[in-house]
């Protein structure tokens, strides 16, 4: 049984050049244990994503206008402010991009730990520090006792992080959402970041939601992947099956853009490539599919009709579906 379930959610933001559909019929399930990875470029939906599902998406001017938010089965989606405090932190926790600019500046980290841990369980001062200090060593940090008396400023970017994982795993959630959560650490610090959350997974169980550009994180510690552009859904499935066999022009492309090292490097180089234009606005999309304008393969019913997901056949994985009128599946419709 899935523990996270999102079916058909649409979130529409009204802006001075009409309404934006910012999300268009997003549907993701992930059970427990379970890491769904979530790519695409800039503006595609991925964290609005993140935030609908945790209760933050700014109203005004965004609403979620259609669509259900299940966590264990529970209705989530309409549930009211009072209700998603409880829900976020205790059963489902985020990791946000900048730890820089969401732990605050004035407070100790072991402080900033412990307030969730006093809010959703109701611990007393010195448990809850106590477990905050329990939190920043599971977490990999060093003398934690010293470090949760520190402040964020004192702090690495790489530690600063571990401390936003701290926080958000402090509560023991049964999600949880990380969302580019290795954005401006080095190389090193990113593949550490990567690795612990991998090992929380597998010794917590806890049921990740991964947000990211990296298509090799995405292979490395995705179970499922969800492909997003312009707020939708273009192709999902079991990560091996859909970075092994990419169905969706967009898809190809992404890992067409992943550089490769040579073992061996010879004097022919092969060219990185790039897709070319950039992701449309959202409040002047066509009729058709949104890609279409920069997809090498487009033919005229791309501009005329926007593609649904369906199953890729003859793949023998069920849930390996992509929306494109130029697949092989849909050969004859063309």
């Amino acid at each position: 049984m899935a523990v996270l379930r999102v079916q058909d959610l649409v979130v529409d933001f009204a802006t001075r050049q009409g309404n934006a559909r910012v999300l268009d019929h997003i549907s993701l399930e992930i059970d427990e244990g379970e890491i769904l990875g979530i790519v695409g470029e800039s503006g595609c939906g991925k964290s609005m994503t993140a935030l609908s599902i945790m209760g933050l998406v700014p109203s005004p001017p965004g609403n979620i206008t259609a669509g259900s938010i299940k966590l264990d089965e529970r209705e989530i989606a309409g549930a009211s402010s009072e209700q998603m405090r409880t829900i976020r932190g205790n059963e489902i926790g985020m990791i946000f991009q900048e730890p820089m600019s969401s732990l605050n500046p004035v407070f100790t980290v072991g402080e900033q730990i412990a307030e969730s841990v006093r809010l959703h369980e109701g611990a007393d001062s010195r448990a809850a520090f106590a477990r905050a200090v329990e939190m920043l060593q599971a977490v990999g940090i060093p003398e934690p006792e010293k470090r949760a008396r520190a402040y964020p400023h004192e702090l690495s970017g790489g530690m600063r992080q571990r401390v936003m994982i701290a926080i958000a795993l402090a509560c023991n959630p049964r999600v949880l959402i990380a969302d580019e959560p290795t954005t401006a650490l080095d190389t090193t610090v990113q593949a550490q970041i990567f690795d612990l959350l991998e090992e929380l997974q597998k010794n917590r169980g806890t049921a990740i939601v991964l947000i990211t550009h990296d298509m090799g994180a995405v292979a490395q510690l995705a179970d499922k992947i969800a492909v997003m552009y312009a707020g939708r859904i273009v192709e999902t499935g079991a990560v091996d099956d859909v970075l092994s066999n990419p169905r969706h022009p967009y898809t190809r492309g992404l890992i067409a853009c992943v550089p490769h090292l040579q073992v061996k490097p010879t004097k022919q180089r092969h060219p990185l490539l790039e897709i070319p234009g950039v992701v449309p606005s959202l409040t002047e999309l066509g009729e058709g599919c949104a890609f279409s304008p920069r997809c090498d393969r487009m033919h005229s019913k791309c501009l005329q009709h926007q593609p649904v997901l369906e199953t890729v056949p003859d793949t023998g994985d069920n849930s390996h579906r992509v929306a494109c009128w130029v697949t092989e599946a849909r050969a004859d419709d063309v």
